[in-house]
């Protein structure tokens, strides 16, 4: 049996606005080290790790004495480019994977293909301006910016709930977990592409 390729993959963004660097195992244990500056985001992206499964280490300079936006999106970029990059060819993966994911009276569904042609809907909202130090409004672009850059097509829905932090850790919880599977290699595939298409 021949030895399994490394899936790891490290980014770095430098731009006027936000320093960044990010490395991913996505065969790891879900260890994680995150340090944006934002400790909401942070806690989150922590979610994002040990739920998939995948070690994630980044860390994020960013002009945070404007607001939260661009570091918040530049690390949705930075960690997209990360697990596109750790994908590689995407012999062998599964490439769909879904979760439903509960957390007390909230309840979110994620669904997501691995297809290289970006696509985001976000149907969640929020009835807080603010969470921590972080603006609500940014988690969309973070995951907008995190499906672009790793080539997801992703749908992220609230079905219901009423607290603001528990529906947004859901919806990292189930990114986590639907992105755990569709990013395994499925034995029954026998390193072949998943597509029809003879690409992805």
């Amino acid at each position: 049996m021949g030895e399994r390729a490394t899936r790891v993959a490290e980014v770095a963004r430098n731009t006027g606005e936000t320093q960044i660097s990010a490395r991913v195992d996505l065969d790891g244990s879900g260890q994680s080290a995150f340090d944006t500056g934002i400790g909401f985001l942070d806690h989150m992206l922590d979610q994002l790790a040990r739920h998939g499964l995948m070690d994630w280490a980044v860390t994020a300079k960013g002009d945070l004495h404007i607001d939260g936006h661009h570091t918040t999106e530049d690390t949705g970029i930075v960690m997209g480019q990360a697990l596109r990059q750790a994908l590689g060819d995407r012999k062998g993966i599964r490439r769909y994977g879904h979760a439903y994911i509960p957390m007390d009276e909230t309840l979110v569904r994620v669904a997501l293909d691995i297809s290289n042609r970006p696509y985001l809907i976000w149907k969640v909202a929020f009835t807080q301006d603010r969470l921590g130090a972080m603006d609500t409004e940014l988690f969309k672009e973070w995951f907008q910016a995190f499906a672009q850059h790793a080539g997801l097509t992703l749908h992220v829905e609230v079905l219901y709930g009423t607290n603001n932090h528990h529906r947004i850790e859901a919806c990292f919880k189930g990114l986590a977990k639907a992105l755990r599977h569709a990013a395994e290699l499925d034995p029954r595939a026998a390193g072949a592409l998943p597509t029809t298409k003879g690409m992805l």
